[in-house]
């Protein structure tokens, strides 16, 4: 039958769409052909041109080995970078500093990516997203090997800089590649797999610490996470299939500058920038700051159990690995407000002097959390047309920035005003992530009345 015998007109997903206005967000990255007097697309046309397709799709060749592959590079990525998190009450004792001093382990490792991450972005357009992984992970875990051994606070915190810098090629890079190797139906459940491991490498990173440093202390059980480390990445090499679909891009600065200006020219791009800082703020705060909770009255908990409490990662992996279906069912901006709501319920039930309530807090902040970022970052990857690499890192880039941040102020918050500063604060940055996704919505539906 003829592509125009059926006179079928269907929805027709057209890859990263073109963000020319605000209504293709309200379009959701989705577009119709519906042009007067133009031969209507069919369900024909659209199997024909899916089957010649030959980007990676759920249950086709390669697809596993890329997921695991990019799975275990989350779980390095977060292992490596959060490592000293749960351990700064211990950091704080053996170093002799201050809460707010030994934050500053993770501040700049976070700091670092955030700031490197769009030069090693640029270098991935040139070099290739595999070759650039590659390296970001053999300099971190290398990096990781020599944190053990820092003599002081200074020290350490100069380690944690250049391990973050190292870890910034591989959250854009990664982006960039799904977003050129897998079918744009399937992009979201990718990335979502990918903040999946994210969310292990975060959970076990910090249950691994926990209970080795409690036996032979902090310094061990970050040289037990570079092991752990070592051995993802070189999983990670041996997995991940040779793309495809990359085309070597330049090196020019002028270039990079441009597109870097279109990027921040698109007002979707802005807001899904901001949204993503925002979640982090919150995330960063809240796990930089709990474990000196818990280690005070009227809890008192020891640090293997402190540890184990990050056992509630689990629920991120599951909230990140599901969001193309919360997607699917309540739009991307639905799926937003979702995740805002569920955070700011876990802030405030968090409040309480009760563990199973904290605890309970804790899985409603990680399930918004990750439910908020693996939908932002999917959006980013559609919605950029060229340069997805710097549209992910700077997305990367402003969320790492707000992790910096968050666990800067939650500390400091804490400090003056104890876990109900650092509540406010993470309340603040929730408040942020409602009022952007609002005013996304209301000019989205300007854009739709017609004039």
């Amino acid at each position: 039958m003829s592509p125009a015998s059926t006179g079928a007109s269907i929805r027709v997903d057209a890859g990263p769409p073109v963000p020319s206005s605000e209504a293709s967000e309200a379009a959701e990255a989705v577009v119709t052909t519906q042009v007067p007097g133009a031969v209507e697309v069919t369900e024909a046309a659209v199997a024909a041109t899916e089957a010649s397709d030959s980007r990676m799709t759920p249950g086709g060749p390669g697809y596993r080995r890329m997921s695991l592959a990019l799975f275990l590079a989350g779980v390095a990525t977060f292992a490596l970078l959060y490592s000293t998190q749960a351990l700064l009450p211990l950091i704080s004792a053996d170093l002799g500093v201050a809460a707010g001093e030994a934050s500053w382990t993770v501040a700049a490792a976070t700091g670092g990516l955030a700031l490197f991450v769009l030069p090693m972005s640029a270098l991935s357009e040139r070099f290739g997203r595999r070759t650039v992984m590659t390296a970001s992970l053999v300099v971190a875990v290398s990096v990781g090997m020599l944190v053990p051994f820092a003599p002081s606070i200074g020290a350490l915190v100069a380690l944690r800089a250049v391990q973050g810098a190292a870890l910034a090629g591989l959250p854009a890079s990664a982006t960039a590649y799904l977003a050129e190797e897998v079918r744009p139906k399937a992009l979201v459940t990718a990335i979502g797999l990918f903040v999946a491991g994210n969310s292990v490498g975060g959970m076990s990173g910090r249950v691994i610490t926990g209970w080795v440093a409690q036996e032979w202390g902090w310094r061990t059980a970050v040289g037990v996470i570079g092991v752990v480390a070592v051995g993802c990445a070189v999983a990670f090499r041996l997995l991940l299939p040779a793309p495809k679909h990359f085309r070597a891009g330049s090196l020019r600065p002028r270039v990079l500058a441009d597109t870097v200006r279109d990027h921040l020219s698109n007002p979707l791009l802005r807001r899904l920038y901001a949204i993503g800082a925002l979640f982090m703020m919150v995330f960063g705060g809240v796990y930089t700051v709990i474990g000196y909770r818990l280690t005070e009255a009227p809890f008192s908990l020891p640090q293997g159990i402190i540890g184990s409490i990050f056992l509630v990662y689990l629920v991120g992996t599951v909230s990140a690995s599901t969001s193309g279906r919360l997607v699917g069912r309540l739009g991307r901006r639905g799926a937003l407000y979702t995740a805002a709501g569920t955070t700011a319920a876990g802030l405030l039930l968090s409040l309480a002097p009760s563990v199973p309530l904290v605890l309970l807090g804790l899985v409603l902040i990680t399930a918004g959390f990750f439910a908020g970022h693996a939908v932002a970052s999917s959006a980013v990857g559609r919605t950029a047309t060229h340069g997805r690499a710097q549209a992910s890192a700077l997305y990367q880039s402003a969320y790492y920035i707000g992790s910096s941040v968050g666990s800067t102020v939650g500390a400091l918050a804490f400090h003056s005003d104890g876990w109900a500063g650092t509540v406010g604060v993470g309340l603040l940055a929730v408040l942020g992530v409602v009022t952007i996704t609002l005013l996304g919505t209301r000019a989205a539906r300007r854009e739709a009345v017609p004039a």
